[in-house]
């Protein structure tokens, strides 16, 4: 077999790992769904943000989207690297290449199934958007190189952490990195020094990218912002991956 076909075969494996873990679903799911109704309904009329704030809190729930259903990832690479697994594959022939490479792509389709769900409650909650189709075709290309790059990101910190548990820990700060972004409220509002973070950190352009797609206006410097900001990302996840698996298989 080729090594797309062992990526294939362990993107099938993965996601169905995925599938059959209530917890993962949960969190990769119908977490961002009950955070985006808690602040649509419990504190959506607390922020001042000039618009209807289910039309300024959708793209940064996306991107939350994408964050919550990464410690599963790390996780379920770890599970693999320290239950034999790996040593299972080697004894298989399998393509070391294609293991990690179906865990990121695994990830990438949680998370476009993860959002779509997630357009289709703010839609019924009054979501607005003034997006051309074009516009929509760029939204669902920041949201697979995100996810691309987060995959890559997430597998580096699962394979790098010494127990399952450990690893899903290690998945915490992306999660809640959003939390300090624009995602919620304007970086403007926030209080100095949280400000000056929330302006400069990798989410805050590809939130306000998403945004501005989404409105119809996006803006150019924000839009090389992050797509810099995520093949970075990516590369610095791939590369560190490559090494920490070559190392531990």
């Amino acid at each position: 077999m080729s090594a797309k076909s062992h990526s294939l075969v362990m993107l099938r494996r993965n996601f169905r790992h995925i599938a059959r873990n209530p917890t993962s679903v949960f969190n990769a799911v119908l977490m961002p769904i009950i955070l985006m109704l808690m602040f649509v309904y419990m504190f959506g009329d607390a922020f001042d943000v000039g618009v209807d704030y289910i039309d300024y809190a959708t793209p940064g729930l996306m991107l939350l989207a994408v964050c919550y259903g990464l410690g599963a990832t790390a996780t379920s690479v770890n599970s693999d690297m320290t239950k034999g697994i790996i040593n299972r594959f080697k004894v298989m022939d399998v393509s070391r290449g294609a293991v990690l490479t179906g865990h990121v792509v695994a990830s990438v389709l949680t998370n476009v199934i993860a959002i779509a769900a997630l357009l289709g409650v703010a839609f019924l909650l009054g979501f607005s958007p003034s997006a051309s189709p074009l516009d929509w075709l760029g939204v669902a290309g920041v949201v697979v190189l995100l996810g691309f790059a987060a995959g890559w990101i997430t597998v580096a910190l699962g394979l790098s952490a010494k127990s399952p548990e450990t690893a899903g820990l290690a998945a915490v700060p992306l999660v809640m990195l959003p939390f300090f972004s624009s995602a919620i409220v304007p970086a403007e509002k926030m209080g100095p020094g949280l400000r000056e973070f929330a302006e400069y950190q990798p989410f805050t352009p590809i939130i306000e990218t998403m945004r501005g797609l989404i409105n119809g206006a996006p803006d150019t410097g924000n839009v090389v912002l992050a797509v810099s900001w995520c093949v970075v990302i990516a590369l610095v996840g791939y590369l560190w991956a490559r090494a920490t698996f070559q190392k531990r298989a």
